[in-house]
């Protein structure tokens, strides 16, 4: 098995004084880092109150909000466990080496589909050719369906304990649509409208509209959580499976990474940006509110990766990640422990100097 231990989660009552909302980005195979940040989280005796996720992130999402506390970590790892391409594993190759190893590991993906996530479906890339019917995507997410439905308690997840919210796009209009059991149940359908990245997947209908992944538009859905000052100060921990910081690329594959990751994590940056002035503005009127701290987690990248990253489900890839995860996990709450009380908005990174509004 790729993955670490587990620790077991302890699922501690949230006190009075402060709300924890967890955030959880997309990003395809780079999710196996939410299973090292969540395990950080829970060796730390939290457990989250709120839950947002925006594709393979409400997928992570529904697996911690729809199974036992303590048996949200071992599910998260039994997803990955079946996700992962059972190769060997070459932790220890040279960096040439390895680089070729993810990448022929996408190529698969790509070649052969995983068969818990996705699979081909006709005529998907065939359908370019003239004499061949129209399509609209070039994989199928029937796989993730079932797998959900082994993976997830439906009944549980829709008790609203804690509340989860789905992120996704309205493929006609633009517009954000928003999936919350605190509102209403949710189904696979909801899951996976969210995942259906275009034109990998083919989008999702849902009471009349066409919905799909929102990782062009929000793909860290962090506004859903802090748009507004509420009555108890806040936690909001963001885990965003694409970093903004990256050395100069020196390749062409390291440019088109770089680019992939420029378009799903810069409207995380103007989101912040955002709510900066939203807040500073609110302190303005009311300095003595309640206070907001975001805590954000971003994967970096490591020199192995490829452009085809978010489809290497390689178990080295998959294990490396999981791994960061923990660790970049356990830095930033050790920055949030370090950190002083600040204003009424807080924003705190694993990685960067901590800005403070």
């Amino acid at each position: 098995m790729p993955l670490s231990p587990a620790t077991p989660p302890q699922d501690l009552a949230q006190t009075p004084a402060q709300d924890f909302a967890l955030v959880l980005g997309g990003g395809n195979a780079l999710g196996a880092y939410h299973g090292g940040a969540c395990e950080a989280l829970f060796a730390r005796g939290l457990s989250p109150s709120r839950i947002v996720g925006a594709s393979v992130g409400a997928v992570t999402g529904a697996i911690l909000a729809g199974n036992r506390p303590e048996d949200r970590l071992a599910k998260l790892r039994a997803f990955w466990d079946e996700a992962v391409m059972h190769t060997a594993r070459a932790p220890h190759a040279p960096l040439r080496l390895r680089q070729v190893y993810n990448g022929l590991h996408s190529v698969l993906a790509l070649a052969a589909g995983r068969p818990t996530i996705f699979r081909h479906r006709f005529p998907g890339l065939w359908s370019v050719l003239p004499w061949m019917p129209n399509d609209v995507a070039l994989y199928d997410l029937g796989p993730l369906r079932e797998t959900l439905l082994r993976m997830v308690d439906f009944e549980r997840l829709n008790r609203a304990d804690p509340p989860l919210a789905v992120c996704c796009v309205d493929i006609e209009t633009g517009e954000e649509v928003v999936f919350d059991t605190a509102r209403g149940p949710l189904a696979p359908e909801h899951l996976l409208a969210s995942a259906s990245i275009t034109p990998a997947f083919p989008p999702v209908e849902i009471d009349g509209r066409l919905l799909c992944d929102p990782g062009y538009t929000n793909n860290l859905p962090v506004d859903l959580v802090l748009a507004e000052p509420t009555a108890q100060d806040r936690l909001c921990v963001a885990v965003e499976l694409f970093s903004l910081r990256a050395p100069r690329p020196r390749s062409l594959d390291a440019v088109l990474e770089r680019t992939h990751d420029l378009v799903f994590a810069s409207s995380s940056r103007r989101t912040i940006a955002a709510l900066e002035r939203t807040y500073a503005l609110h302190a303005r009127l009311d300095p003595e509110g309640s206070r907001a701290t975001l805590l954000h987690v971003a994967y970096e990248a490591q020199a192995d990766e490829v452009a085809g990253k978010t489809l290497d489900f390689s178990p080295a890839s998959v294990g490396d990640r999981w791994a960061a995860g923990a660790r970049d996990m356990e830095q930033a709450l050790v920055r949030l422990d370090a950190a002083p009380p600040g204003g009424r908005f807080r924003y705190l990174s694993a990685h960067a100097e901590a800005r403070t509004a």
